[in-house]
């Protein structure tokens, strides 16, 4: 098979949620640069207003919305696929992350909160768009994010994000199984340390230095180094791989 030298990345119908955040938008401006026509979702209008303004290409979409409500999906998605001409990649980044002392002060409405955000909205957002994607018959590619948490299981307060993105990594799984017959790949990409607001949130400058010290690349990945991942994973080149989790942690872990 011949392979441009965008990976089949031009023209295709990007949709891209958590698209203003640190990796988000980054994601969304690799697509950018690569010929696809992107819609970025997050919560605030303006924020995902200017990353569009800052994207090659085009056209691009951008729509605030809250992803909890999975009533709502629907109308999203039908949004996005009448600005572009469809869904063709579906990218999830969008999450949230609550930091206590210790497992002991995780109260429920922390755990609802994450899980709302982190599982249950992505379980739900992948069904619609394998939906459409099954509607148009041309396949598709859907790439979650999980994070280093699935495996290690968190650290004291975190143990509840941890635990939705363990379930990134199974349901990513389930889902890539039921859906290969339908051409639609479903993969994961679990970030290390990256240098976002989120990665910062909660930690003193010790803790953080802590954690720089685990990494045999020495350094928090600049959110701009996940994107690679997620275009391969889009693109022509990654064809043959469904159910994986990608590890992008600058060997923070290795298995």
């Amino acid at each position: 098979m011949a392979f441009d030298i965008g990976s089949g990345l031009e023209g295709k119908k990007v949709v891209v949620t958590g698209g203003s955040g640190g990796i988000g938008r980054e994601i969304c401006l690799a697509f950018g640069a690569a010929g696809s026509n992107v819609a970025v979702i997050d919560l605030d209008q303006t924020k995902v207003d200017g990353v569009v303004a800052e994207m090659a290409g085009g056209p691009h979409l951008a729509i605030a919305h809250d992803l909890r409500p999975v009533a709502d999906h629907k109308r999203l998605i039908d949004r996005a696929v009448a600005a572009l001409g469809g869904i063709d990649v579906l990218v999830c980044t969008a999450a949230v992350l609550i930091r206590r002392p210790s497992v002991f002060d995780v109260s429920e409405a922390d755990w609802d909160f994450q899980h709302d955000v982190n599982l249950k909205a992505v379980f739900f957002l992948n069904q619609a768009v394998a939906r459409v994607m099954k509607e148009q018959g041309r396949g598709g590619r859907i790439v979650n994010f999980t994070s280093q948490g699935w495996q290690s299981g968190g650290f004291g307060g975190s143990v509840a994000y941890a635990a939705t993105k363990g379930g990134i990594v199974s349901m990513t799984r389930g889902l890539a199984r039921s859906l290969a017959k339908d051409r639609i790949t479903v993969n994961a990409v679990s970030p290390g340390a990256a240098d976002t607001a989120m990665m910062r949130s909660g930690m003193d400058d010790a803790a953080l230095a802590g954690t720089i010290a685990q990494i045999p690349l020495g350094y928090m990945a600049e959110p701009s180094e996940l994107a690679g991942s997620v275009l391969f994973l889009a693109s022509n080149h990654a064809g043959y791989i469904t159910g994986a989790t990608i590890n992008v942690s600058g060997g923070w872990l290795m298995y």
